[in-house]
């Protein structure tokens, strides 16, 4: 159940420490030039403490103990409270402006998969956003973001979907945050994707935590992060620094063939490319290069999980494909026999309405959010 959040009480005014100042002042009976003379302050500057118009340095709230047997602590909390005081009206005065903002971030389905928390107030919806994001502003947001994301500028269907793609990306980063990993050793990342392989035999329950453990000993965060509305991608990758890579799945499709093949499509990246990037799978945008790189990726996880001399004798010696010679040839090369439908529906060997009863179909479970 998601509750909402009352707004948090928050004073609406914080008199200066100057005002303390004076009262303290009325109460002995001492003016202002009686104080600047005992503690050696100019007139202006104790007249302007008193008006709010200059701060309770240190050294002063030393000088006002000594004079008023008032502790310079509570002189320097009175100044602290107030200046921060002035900064949080600053800011709500800046958020309120940027509300708007909000219309691009997915913020009901953000709520619902217990992202963040849902405020009655803007501005603290907006705050609650921002922590989310880890920046100060929407403008920090956006240009960050729009840095690591250089090809939403190039196309503008894929502008409007900004907000959910890099709050699907930002909670994989959060997740992979809380992932202890190796240093990044690529010989053992290829010794797990061969042990990773046989895991498609096995139900989410076993395989999703083993393949976690597999890939962060070898310097990999792997989560998985269902879709927003707007993400449209089965998966993606990018370094979070020079030794821990992040691998970030959704269930777009919600077949183990598809889950399958995204996970080596983006452990080929990780292997094969380098890592300034960030690899945004379903976006069919990106350079020449990008689509080579595309490829070879997609090629990557089209061999390891079905080796090309074995899928290539297969077909060779089965006059017509059947649920029985598929899940045969499945079971001899040790991997999920939906896996094969896929890759021969891919291949337009197989019709792509035959054997799909042989995939498994999985959903995201949001118990407890």
């Amino acid at each position: 159940m998601i509750n909402t959040i009352k707004n948090q009480y928050t004073p609406d005014y914080i008199s200066p420490p100057g005002e303390t100042l004076l009262e303290v002042l009325e109460e002995r009976g001492m003016t202002q030039a009686e104080l600047a003379e005992r503690t050696g302050r100019p007139k202006k500057t104790i007249n302007e403490i008193i008006n709010g118009k200059t701060a309770i340095t240190p050294e002063t709230a030393l000088q006002l103990e000594r004079v008023l047997n008032v502790p310079a602590s509570f002189w320097n909390n009175r100044e602290k409270q107030y200046r921060e005081f002035l900064a949080q009206q600053e800011e709500k005065e800046r958020l309120e402006k940027q509300v708007a903002w909000m219309k691009g971030i997915p913020i009901t389905a953000m709520i619902k998969y217990g992202w963040i928390r849902r405020y009655r107030d803007k501005v603290e919806q907006l705050r609650e956003v921002l922590n989310f994001f880890a920046v100060a502003s929407p403008e920090q947001c956006e240009d960050i973001w729009s840095r690591n994301l250089v090809y939403f500028r190039k196309s503008q269907t894929f502008q409007s979907d900004f907000g959910d793609v890099v709050a699907w990306l930002r909670r994989g980063e959060i997740e992979a945050s809380e992932i202890a990993c190796a240093p990044y050793d690529a010989h053992k990342f290829r010794e797990a994707l061969q042990k990773i392989r046989h895991l498609t035999l096995e139900t989410p329950e076993i395989f999703q935590p083993e393949m976690v453990r597999l890939c962060s000993e070898s310097g990999v965060a792997l989560v998985f992060v269902p879709q927003l509305p707007k993400t449209r991608t089965s998966g993606a990758t990018h370094w979070l620094n020079s030794d821990k890579a992040l691998i970030q799945l959704s269930l777009r499709y919600k077949t183990n063939d598809n889950l399958w093949f995204a996970f080596f499509h983006e452990a080929g990246h990780i292997l094969l490319h380098g890592k300034r990037e960030i690899f945004l799978e379903g976006t069919g945008i990106g350079s020449i290069e990008d689509q080579d790189k595309e490829k070879e990726a997609n090629k990557f996880s089209e061999d390891i999980l079905i080796p090309p001399a074995d899928l290539k004798r297969f077909l060779a010696r089965v006059q017509q494909l059947s649920k029985a010679n598929i899940e045969q040839f499945a079971t001899e090369i040790g991997i999920a026999p939906g896996i094969v439908v896929g890759r021969l529906q891919h291949d337009k060997v197989l019709p792509p309405s035959h054997c799909n009863d042989l995939k498994q179909k999985w959903e995201w479970s949001l118990d407890g959010q």
